[in-house]
């Protein structure tokens, strides 16, 4: 059974309150792995994720142009509005509802300011590792049905570009899903030898003996498969990566 597979061999618990954090005024940012000036030896990845941010910019602050390498990142804005700007000639904007992935490969440089001269943008910054270095960097950006994520899982990310979401340069796929109390899912693993990252953003769900609360965290690995009873309305993100 998944159950016994699972939770008494390969999982990892990450609880809200344990992550980093760091207040820097303009940024309020939470690090679920090793990243700046926050290091934790049990927390430097995931498999090939290798950074979970949860940050909230103030209005009309943000990141000024600097470089990356060699990453697949993805943002996903939970509120607010993101300005964005990079080296390639792309500039635009992201809220709620659209997801940004931005292939550094062999090197970029962008910036990130909260759009808003009022309101904080909340966002979700992710890290993955690539599986092929160097490769010409890319920037893509779409949006999705706010109303299919409702009792179901959306695809946002993939590695194959015929695929729904956008691609990235990894085997990896995320799906979001805005789930009622009481309801009841399964998500099935795509690709052996992957392992299943979940995250709350909001709500409460069960995930075999685990019971995770907003911005709780739970990653699994050698299943085939995760189950999900929601407690209450529960807007959830999971990542499925490769685990080496």
């Amino acid at each position: 059974m998944f159950t016994q597979l699972i939770y008494k061999l390969k999982t990892v618990l990450h609880k809200s309150t344990d992550r980093g954090h760091a207040n820097h005024g303009w940024l309020d940012a939470w690090h679920s792995f090793s990243f700046a000036g926050y290091y934790d030896p049990e927390k430097t990845h995931f498999g090939v994720l290798r950074v979970l941010n949860d940050d909230t910019v103030a209005a009309g602050m943000g990141f000024g142009m600097h470089p990356h390498d060699n990453m697949e990142i993805i943002t996903i804005p939970l509120s607010g509005t993101l300005a964005h700007t990079d080296s390639m000639g792309n500039s635009g904007t992201i809220s709620f509802g659209e997801i940004q992935v931005m292939s550094a490969g062999s090197g970029i440089t962008h910036s990130e300011f909260n759009h808003s001269k009022v309101e904080p943008v909340k966002l979700l910054q992710i890290w993955l590792f690539p599986k092929e270095k160097n490769v010409q960097p890319r920037y893509d950006q779409l949006s999705y049905d706010l109303d299919k994520i409702n009792n179901n899982w959306v695809q946002v990310v993939s590695p194959d570009a015929n695929d729904a979401g956008s691609w990235i340069h990894q085997d990896a796929w995320f799906h979001v899903g805005n789930f009622s109390k009481e309801s009841y899912s399964i998500y099935e693993l795509k690709k052996e030898g992957n392992g299943l990252y979940i995250f709350v953003i909001s709500g409460s769900v069960e995930v075999g003996e685990y019971t995770l609360g907003k911005r709780d965290a739970l990653g699994v690995w050698e299943t085939g498969k995760a189950t999900f009873n929601f407690l209450s309305d529960s807007l959830v993100l999971i990542m499925e990566v490769p685990m080496r």
